[in-house]
């Protein structure tokens, strides 16, 4: 992997791999009882605003990509002028799944594009010291992605009957961005697209592919907006951080 990143390097003169942030903002959005939790609001600023800065002002990623549903992508395109997303270089509509609709963000990557940050539009907390950890892993081993421990005691069930009590000293919370060789994860989400595959997360596309991916410490407030729940503990998020 140095060795790919010295060639890079070489090649266009950068201090980093060409990074495209692929942003996945397409969901249905069932579960926030009727609002739509990437243009709903926080603090005043919708969450896929939030998001778009954060990744607007990390020096090591170069474009933005966003794909989101037909009926969001002109409001989503004016989001992008009016908070002056720079870096976005395209907004594309989804497909039928978050596999597809990842695929088809990468597909509109810039083709010189070496790395891929695949971020969920519904997590708008992601720090500068997150997104500086698990980009320079990824630049180190191809596959990165930021998780925390589980802190709840986890039982396996059926039926709603307990039938077992799993270890959680080796259980983590996976979160976004997840970042890749781009090649790479492209062909991993095709292999589940042509093999009628759904995963939930691009770290289980690029393990079908045998690749061993870096987990590195993520933060317990990069939550992801889901349910109305959520739009409350991101208010009270953004009160702590401003206190601190």
């Amino acid at each position: 992997m140095a060795g790919f990143f010295s060639r890079l390097k070489q090649r266009t003169g950068s201090d980093h791999p060409y990074c495209t942030a692929v942003v996945a903002a397409a969901g249905s959005a069932q579960r926030m009882n009727g609002i739509d939790k990437v243009l709903a609001e926080l603090g005043g600023v919708p969450v896929l605003a939030r998001t778009l800065l954060a990744l607007e002002r990390c020096e090591k990623i170069d474009e933005i990509v966003i794909v989101t549903r037909s009926d969001l992508c002109v409001p989503v395109g004016k989001l992008c002028r009016t908070f002056f997303i720079d870096k976005a270089k395209s907004v594309v509509q989804g497909g039928n799944t978050r596999v597809e609709s990842v695929r088809l963000g990468l597909n509109a990557m810039s083709e010189h594009t070496e790395l891929a940050a695949i971020h969920d539009g519904a997590r708008p907390f992601v720090s500068p010291e997150l997104l500086e950890r698990v980009l320079l892993a990824a630049v180190e081993t191809g596959a990165a992605a930021p998780a925390v421990p589980v802190k709840d005691t986890i039982k396996r069930a059926e039926q709603g009957v307990v039938t077992e009590t799993v270890d959680r000293s080796t259980l983590y919370a996976v979160q976004t961005p997840q970042v890749f060789q781009a090649g790479f994860i492209s062909a991993a989400l095709y292999s589940c697209i042509q093999d009628g595959i759904e995963v939930t997360d691009d770290c289980s596309a690029a393990e079908r592919l045998g690749k061993q991916v870096t987990l590195v410490e993520g933060e317990y407030e990069n939550i992801k907006i889901t349910t109305p729940v959520d739009l409350a503990i991101g208010e009270a998020i953004l009160q702590w951080q401003e206190q601190i």
